[in-house]
């Protein structure tokens, strides 16, 4: 087996992938990116395919990524891809040995993702005008994405009939059509319950419209208005640090991890396909706790 194109064990892989993890096409192009890459250098270094490869192979082609400057993050998504691709060929018998099995990730340089303190969190939700329609809205999408961790892109897309206020969820469609429930807590319930009885409708005139959350146009919200609604609110409530589209969705999860909240439930919450992903939030949380050891503590 270990003869085969390298083409087709990647086209099989991709295959795989899809069926079994239901991942975006982004990401099985970016996988597949990588495979080749990889498949390229060894054909031409070591004349051997990627089923042929040895550990120290794959070490040879890690150092020289980082030769050429490939940051940390780059680096771990490659061996992240070779892992999955190694494990895979190992289930299917093409190999009898996992050579990626030992090689560790890069330690050091991973950017932390943005987040704001749970202050800053009220300060933004208290932000929008409550007394006009829009903002009625603003607030109540804000209190949701807080609520729920969901992507903006989610958030935005949601139809009424995605949310039970009864059984407190929201049934969301994610990355590579996969289906996730999250539940809303009970403020973001209050909040909704409160706008499908007056602000929704007053939005709407009398229009039809498929979003839960729409303009004034009768029609959906798009990823880039609310994210200019978001910096808007944010300058009202004197946040001045850097936000991005996915700000509340790190603090959604930043917070749970500080209070406790079970790694593998945070990535079931999220949607995340991949435990490593998720992983990120315990870095934040430990440099939380290291800046208010330095802060508060005698030697720190």
């Amino acid at each position: 087996m270990s003869s085969q194109p390298d083409d087709i064990v990647i086209e099989c892989f991709a295959d795989a992938l899809w069926m079994e993890r239901g991942l975006s096409q982004n990401t099985l192009a970016a996988y597949q990116s990588d495979l080749r890459a990889v498949a390229k250098w060894l054909q031409g270094k070591k004349q051997r395919n990627l089923l042929q490869a040895e550990r120290q192979d794959l070490l040879e082609y890690l150092a020289m990524q980082s030769k050429q400057g490939r940051s940390p993050r780059s680096i771990a998504r490659i061996i992240s891809c070779l892992r999955q691709f190694y494990q895979h060929a190992l289930r299917e018998g093409d190999i009898k040995v996992d050579v990626s099995a030992q090689i560790d990730a890069p330690k050091s340089g991973r950017p932390l993702p943005k987040s704001l303190t749970e202050q800053e969190v009220e300060r933004l939700l208290d932000a929008p005008d409550q007394g006009e329609p829009e903002g009625f809205r603003d607030r109540v999408m804000l209190e949701v994405l807080y609520a729920t961790g969901l992507r903006v892109s989610e958030l935005i897309a949601l139809r009424p009939d995605q949310v039970s206020l009864i059984q407190g969820v929201v049934r969301v469609t994610g990355k590579g059509g996969k289906e996730r429930l999250v539940p809303l807590g009970e403020e973001s319930i209050s909040w909704l319950e409160r706008f499908n009885q007056g602000p929704r409708r007053d939005l709407l005139g009398g229009r039809p419209c498929s979003e839960l959350f729409p303009t004034r146009r009768g029609s959906g919200m798009t990823r880039q208005a609310f994210w200019y609604l978001i910096k808007k609110h944010a300058q009202r409530a004197g946040i001045t640090k850097h936000l991005s589209p996915h700000t509340l969705r790190h603090a959604f999860a930043t917070h749970l991890v500080n209070h406790g909240a079970d790694l593998r439930v945070v990535q079931m919450l999220l949607g995340h396909s991949d435990l490593s992903t998720t992983q990120i939030y315990t870095h934040v949380a430990r440099e939380r706790l290291k800046s208010l050891h330095a802060k508060h503590h005698p030697r720190g």
